[in-house]
């Protein structure tokens, strides 16, 4: 019995120790990172190799749906909102399968699960959020391994590719590149914005600079947020005021931030703007 134990005991220790040997992979994972325009793109999957064998039509067949990669899910996310093949696509990440329906003919399938193992054991149709039949084109080499990339990129949009063995398909999206730049170039060429003032106020206060010109960024920002005040604009604006000479002011900004803060049920702002008005004698 002894002799027993200390065989069972010989063979877990050399099963331990070959569990802790780092080995390479067959298909080892990848990750990808390509900025199109404003929107970053990252792409995850693991890149299998032909080794020999027949992929498409064999190892794959046709009219399956096969998982776009090796062991877990291949993932692609998008930092903003997109449009693949003309179909929206919010931002976020999805799992790409593809059906391959013939050898001219395939079709990428983003897919909003991605915790899947391959492809799911329970397909769901109200998780496919978007579709592209792409042409599948032969190309005259091999490619060993496994590659979606992408390329053809502008401003406003590029190609996600994928070519393994002799096959490449290319799926065209646009990113909303023209949309943001148009907006950030209004909100400049119309001035600061209410938190652009504010937060230069604030830097000015807790810096010691010129008070002057604090007493008027604060002033812009709570003015322009006058039909949605803030609790917190106008206590920056109370010790702006204060620190500039201005206790009246200091006061009135105070007591409308206490007010606010209350309505919001900000115990911080509410001990914080009663302790100033202590301060200034006026409770």
């Amino acid at each position: 019995m002894k002799k027993l134990l200390l065989i069972v005991l010989a063979f877990t220790t050399v099963y331990t120790v070959n569990a802790q040997i780092e080995t390479p992979q067959p298909s080892p994972k990848a990750k990808f990172e390509q900025k199109v325009g404003l929107t970053d793109v990252t792409i995850e999957y693991s890149r299998p190799s032909v080794r020999g064998r027949e992929i498409f039509g064999g190892l794959e067949s046709y009219g399956t749906t096969w998982r776009t990669g090796a062991n877990e899910n291949t993932i692609i996310t998008f930092s903003d909102n997109v449009e693949v093949a003309g179909q929206a696509l919010k931002a976020g990440s999805y799992a790409l399968f593809t059906k391959l329906i013939s050898a001219t003919e395939w079709e990428f399938i983003f897919y909003s699960d991605t915790s899947n193992w391959g492809t799911p054991k329970q397909w769901d149709d109200s998780k496919v959020v978007a579709t592209a039949k792409l042409a599948v084109e032969e190309i005259p080499f091999n490619v060993e391994t496994l590659t979606i990339d992408i390329n053809n990129i502008t401003n406003n949009g590029a190609t996600l590719e994928l070519i393994w063995e002799n096959s490449y398909v290319a799926v065209p999206f646009t990113v909303p590149t023209e949309t943001a730049v148009l907006k950030a170039i209004d909100k400049v060429m119309n001035g600061p914005g209410e938190a652009d003032y504010y937060a230069a106020a604030a830097y000015y206060l807790a810096e010691g600079k010129d008070m002057k010109k604090a007493t008027e960024w604060i002033d812009k920002a709570v003015e322009m947020t006058k039909d949605n005040p803030r609790f917190y604009y106008l206590r920056r604006q109370a010790l702006i005021h204060a620190a500039n000479g201005d206790k009246a002011g200091a006061i009135k900004a105070a007591k409308e931030s206490l007010k606010l803060s209350k309505a919001a049920g900000n115990d911080g702002y509410i001990k914080m703007n009663t302790a100033s008005l202590k301060e200034w004698g006026a409770l």
